[in-house]
């Protein structure tokens, strides 16, 4: 006995007509996307300046501030991939004739471009404002600074914590600021890859600090001790911080591109009117 199996007609060629990714969709939500994250990017900046305070036992500490803000990094993530996300899946082109396992393969794909797009249009775009927001910012806080503070190096203030003296009216007068300059880039170029002053550069660092401030050799010796351990602690917090803010965008890029994926299925169910029934699991053609 043969089964007859019956062939809709067109239904083959009109599937391989129609392409299987819209761009346009997937640029509208890219777009939304990075649009949402910049308001929400605003947003946050203003509420983390209103929660913290200069002022010793007032606003959040350093931790909560982190943690804090790695959170907000991932809701932003999470609620701008999903609306990116659902309006990649809402807007694209409807298929017909396409296997409904097909379909929700699509689906899935357009939320994940429209956030890769999404993302990479981010890195282009919105490092500029934040940039310029940042750094106007800056500007308008330091606007009465001085000329030569506001060209002073990463290592300024550890010098100027060496050459301090006890006497601060006798401080600088007659001296050169050779010396100065010549530890600024001996204290630039020594510990500008995590290395260390050589042990005869801290013998001739103690010698100046003593010749400057008029400290003996012993108290120059510490002073110099005491700063060098400083400056790898800051360092290293740096680097740990450098750190933990990468993993806060690591996870919040993850998050976003499952929210985009998962936002862009429901969209698309949605406009096709198949979301929430059994259509999707049943091994049938769309039509």
């Amino acid at each position: 006995m043969n089964d007859t199996v019956i062939v809709k007609p067109g239904a083959t060629d009109l599937a391989e007509s129609v392409a299987g990714i819209s761009w346009a969709a997937v640029a509208a939500g890219g777009i939304v996307s990075c649009a949402l994250t910049l308001v929400l990017l605003v947003f946050g900046i203003g509420l983390g300046l209103s929660v913290v305070s200069p002022w010793s036992g007032a606003g959040v500490t350093a931790t909560t501030f982190k943690i804090g803000t790695g959170l907000y990094l991932i809701v932003i993530a999470m609620l701008s991939s999903s609306i990116g996300g659902y309006i990649a899946g809402r807007l694209r082109s409807r298929w017909i004739g396409v296997h409904t396992d097909e379909i929700y393969f699509r689906d899935t794909a357009h939320g994940f471009v429209a956030w890769a797009f999404a993302s990479i249009l981010g890195a282009v775009l919105l490092a500029t404002p934040a940039s310029s927001l940042i750094g106007g910012s800056a500007s308008t806080v330091g606007q009465g600074a001085s000329a030569a503070a506001s060209r002073s190096g990463p290592m300024d203030s550890y010098v100027d914590t060496l050459l301090r003296s006890d006497q601060p009216s006798a401080q600088g007068q007659g001296a050169s600021g050779d010396s100065r300059s010549e530890m600024v880039r001996l204290f630039t170029s020594s510990f500008r890859h995590g290395g260390e002053l050589k042990a005869n550069d801290r013998g001739y660092v103690s010698k100046v600090v003593a010749a400057r401030t008029g400290l003996s050799q012993a108290d120059a010796d510490k002073r110099v001790t005491d700063v060098v351990t400083q400056i790898r602690a800051d360092t290293d917090a740096a680097r740990k911080a450098t750190a933990q803010l990468a993993f806060w965008l690591t996870a919040s890029l993850l998050l976003g591109a499952f929210c985009a994926s998962l936002a862009a299925t429901e969209g698309g169910g949605l406009r096709d009117g198949t979301w929430g029934s059994r259509a999707r699991l049943s091994p049938s053609i769309r039509t």
